[in-house]
């Protein structure tokens, strides 16, 4: 039912009769103005809170009470990556300072809200050496921008992404399962295909230096070239290990998938002696430099050795 003012004129003593749907409209229009005011105020206030818990070198662990489940559990997993894999990705170390041994200085200057549960605050990082000296560039402060992309969960905002690192992560994760399963495969052939041809100790431990692979077959089939050295050793005291025997077996692996895993299909080896080296070119190809790079050094190989011994016996 509408409701009416009555107003008289005073020059002709008429009643106007004013709808007040239109006042009340205007009630309405000034008060979601002033909410929707005080939410930016609120998310910019939240944005600047959870800052905090950006990682940046580390991932803290009271940071999984200040983002979504799925965004900590994949950055859990990226910085509990082995040593030698995580370097890899230093992207991951250094979200917003770099390797400078600089301390970030956030400030969060606008916050969009995309739906009712999801937002986006571009932040303002300005780095601060550990002394207190502020980068200048130019004469200007130096700063960047990044994106903070936040999830309303359970009535409370918390941290869902940074930059896209989300993306980058569950990619990565991706890929390392699928090489891991590759490497399990190639490793355990070595054991228990060439392996018994040497005189046994201990432990069979392949070392697997890989040149290349290639998928074929929509992905069902993995071509890969590598040096490989499968070598036997007896355990010594204090967890020690004595060489028994082995040798290199380098060459081009045809591996098939099967589920999640891979199993090797064919083994092509380069030949001992005289036609050595036309086998290795013949089978290795255009990865032929590459192969004989890792072949004929062998700080790598000790080095690729320990890592993958360190990572194994790490399990």
């Amino acid at each position: 039912m509408s409701i009416f003012i009555c107003i008289f004129a005073a020059e002709n003593n008429k009643p106007i009769y004013t709808d007040m749907r239109r006042i009340l409209f205007f009630v309405c229009a000034a008060l979601a103005l002033n909410m929707c005011d005080n939410t930016q105020e609120q998310l910019k206030q939240r944005a600047a809170e959870l800052c905090q818990y950006i990682p940046d070198h580390e991932l803290k662990k009271c940071s999984r009470y200040y983002m979504t489940e799925d965004f900590y559990n994949v950055l859990d997993t990226m910085f509990n990556l082995p040593a030698h894999e995580a370097m890899d990705h230093e992207w991951l170390y250094y979200f917003v300072t770099g390797n400078g041994g600089t301390v970030p200085e956030y400030e969060v200057i606008g916050v969009e809200l995309t739906d009712e549960n999801h937002a986006v605050a571009t932040i303002r990082v300005r780095q601060t050496w550990e002394d207190g000296y502020q980068s200048e560039d130019n004469g200007e402060d130096r700063y960047e921008e990044h994106s903070l992309y936040m999830e309303r969960v359970n009535e409370e905002w918390l941290i869902s992404d940074f930059d896209g690192h989300k993306a980058d992560c569950i990619n990565y994760i991706a890929n390392n399962k699928k090489e891991q399963a590759v490497r399990a495969a190639i490793f355990d052939y070595l054991v228990s295909e060439i392996g018994p041809k040497y005189e046994q100790g201990d432990l069979c431990f392949p070392t697997l230096m890989i040149v290349a692979e290639e998928e074929v077959d929509s992905i069902q089939t993995m071509t890969v070239w590598g040096d490989f050295w499968v070598e036997w050793y007896n355990r010594g005291e204090e967890e020690s290990l004595q060489f028994v025997s082995g040798g290199n077996h380098a060459g081009r692996l045809t591996l098939i998938k099967d589920g999640n895993q891979y199993a090797v299909k064919s083994f092509e080896q380069t030949v001992d002696g005289a036609k050595n080296e036309a086998s290795a070119k013949r089978i290795f190809g255009k990865h032929y430099e590459v192969y004989q790079g890792m072949h004929s050094n062998q700080d790598v190989r000790d080095a690729v050795r320990q890592e993958q011994m360190d990572e194994y016996f790490s399990k």
